[in-house]
């Protein structure tokens, strides 16, 4: 075990505890940043006033703040940052597994593509790119619109050109991001409605119902009809009002009928998979006649007649009409909010949402921009006031706790890939983008913990459905290992630790490097105690002709272990 870890077990083991009885006991002091929903209205703070404002800012527009952009925020002010992010262009993953695969056949012809190649693109990416917002769409989206690289039916290429289809769209118009959703090969696959067949009355089959339901349960307007602000309608005995019904989703099914493979020149063959192009998991599904419905169809208040077989009006009609209801703003505000800013938004902030969605100031509905910037300049996103406040916050995804670690400290790949395999596994960090459980995603966004404070007080807190005993000591021992000497084949990316290295002398100085890059300015005077404890601990001795190397080493252990001490931290799991 490295030397600066032995000095970190006894606070590490304290923070496990903490974490784990914020989701599964009740007396926890951490869970004060959850408490009550207490509407929340003070006055948006314009512009970051210090560099820990700018940095939280910089924790929910990027996967982490930096050094350059901290400075960068301060210079240009919230808005004029923001907005450079919203025009920022994402590099493609497909683009980079095509390379990679390229790369891989020099030594190894026959070599094909897996799941690591893309999350070395999501790595390399969330890490590195100058389009951190986007970014970071990219993952918030794929656990809306979820496929998943753990469905043997998806594969690496198609993945990688749907998680560049989401981030393309991520700031355009929800009703084309719907649409690309819906015809994207790999969602076809995923919920099966590629290559769906109209009914037969005489053999008994009924159009595939998996994507019908799903892109209204989880993708656009939920099982409960809401109000504006998020919150339930409900009728004059005071029970909530479902969305749909069982029959809408049976006629919505048959919308999606006649729709399957890509091909420049389509046959029944291709319709059922053969001769498939080279293209043809990365093309959107194309239209065959003979497979769609010809039916009448009826749902959410619309009718489409029967007659000839006309999928391209079915479907547009379809789209529209899932777009235009009155659920969609509220729903896919707060699923946003949740992702980027905190679990529990008050109907306010969703109904400001809400607004903006429905009108983007220039009668347009839709607009994803105009959406995530209001989300993001909201006053309960700005305001440093508000993280204190009772039932505020989110639990940190781990995949952003790790890339928050790798732009906060410099970490760089040795090879240049991010060679970092599937961290799915619970004794890793139960988390890898694009490879949910799922179709409902790692955590369901109303998800209340049981028998938990959290609970009592009806508050949802979606990602501690993946944290309990087990993955709480698999991401302090995931973490332990990629700050001590790096994470990924070989430790591929690894931190120097260059800026912490020349002040580790100060342990005050250092555990202030913390407080702002990982904490923006949050860290309660324990844990400071704690850290600035332990790092004095790690004596660094008074040089002499010959110890140099000692030396360095005992500032780069004091380094890593404020590193570790404060990632470990319930103050730092919980983004506020």
């Amino acid at each position: 075990m490295p030397d600066f870890m032995i000095n970190s077990l006894r606070a590490c083991a304290l923070s496990a505890m903490l974490l784990v009885g914020l989701a599964s006991c009740g007396e926890g002091g951490a869970l004060s940043v959850f408490g009550d929903a207490r509407e929340r209205t003070t006055p948006v703070e314009n512009d970051p006033a210090t560099a820990e404002s700018a940095a939280r800012f910089l924790t929910q527009v990027t996967f982490g703040p930096t050094d350059n952009d901290i400075r960068t925020v301060l210079g240009k002010g919230y808005g004029a940052y923001l907005e450079g992010q919203l025009n920022a262009v994402s590099s493609s993953h497909m683009a980079y597994v095509d390379n990679r695969l390229a790369q891989i056949q020099l030594t190894n012809p026959t070599a094909t593509l897996s799941a690591n190649q893309f999350y070395e693109s999501y790595w390399l990416y969330a890490a590195t790119s100058q389009a951190q917002l986007r970014e970071r769409m990219k993952l918030a989206l794929s656990e809306i619109f979820v496929i998943s690289l753990l469905d043997n039916a998806i594969d690496t290429r198609g993945a990688a050109s749907y998680y560049d289809m989401l981030g393309t769209k991520a700031f355009g118009n929800y009703r084309t991001l719907l649409g690309q959703v819906a015809l994207h090969p790999m969602m076809g696959r995923y919920l099966t409605h590629l290559a769906n067949q109209r009914e037969d009355l005489a053999s008994g089959r009924k159009p595939d119902e998996n994507f019908a339901r799903e892109v209204l349960q989880l993708m656009s307007v939920g099982v409960y009809q809401l109000n504006a602000d998020g919150t339930l309608r409900r009728d004059g005995a005071g029970a909530t009002i479902p969305t749909y019904t069982s029959e809408d989703i049976s006629n919505l099914a048959k919308v999606f009928t006649g729709y399957s493979w890509y091909s420049p020149t389509p046959t029944n063959t291709t319709f059922f998979g053969g001769s498939r192009n080279v293209d043809a998991s990365v093309r959107p599904m194309i239209y065959y006649a003979n497979y769609h419905s010809i039916t009448a169809k009826t749902f959410l208040g619309v009718t489409l007649p029967a007659g000839a077989a006309n999928g391209p009006n079915d479907l547009g009609v379809a789209l529209d009409t899932i777009f235009n209801h009155p659920n969609v703003p509220p729903f896919m505000c707060q699923r946003l909010i949740q992702r980027l800013v905190t679990s529990n938004p008050t109907p306010g902030y969703v109904g400001r949402c809400s607004a903006i969605f429905s009108n983007n100031g220039a009668g347009v509905r839709g607009d994803l921009r105009a959406v995530v910037r209001a989300i993001l300049m909201d006053s309960e996103a700005r305001n440093q006031s508000l993280a204190s406040t009772p039932g505020y916050g989110k639990l940190r995804e781990p995949v952003i706790r790790v890339t928050n670690w790798m732009r906060a400290f410099g970490a760089t790949s040795v090879s240049g890939n991010y060679l970092i395999t599937s961290t799915s596994a619970n004794t890793s960090l139960g988390q890898s983008a694009l490879a949910s459980p799922s179709v409902f995603n790692f955590y369901r966004p109303g998800y209340i913990p049981p028998n938990t404070r959290l609970g009592a007080q009806g508050l949802t807190a979606p990602e501690f459905q993946i944290v309990d005993e087990v993955t709480v000591a698999g991401y302090a021992n995931t973490m332990q290992t990629a700050i001590g000497t790096g994470i990924g084949s070989g430790s591929d990316v690894r931190s120097a630790y260059t800026n912490e290295v020349a002040i580790a002398d100060d342990a005050n100085a250092l555990v202030n490097r913390m407080d702002l890059l990982l904490l923006y300015g949050q860290m309660s005077p324990s844990l400071r105690a704690r850290i600035v404890e332990s790092v004095n601990s790690v004596v660094i001795p008074a040089p002499t002709a010959n110890n140099a190397a000692t030396i360095a080493t005992a500032k780069l252990n004091r380094a890593k272990l404020a590193v570790y001490m404060t990632m470990v931290s319930p103050e730092y799991l919980v983004q506020r």
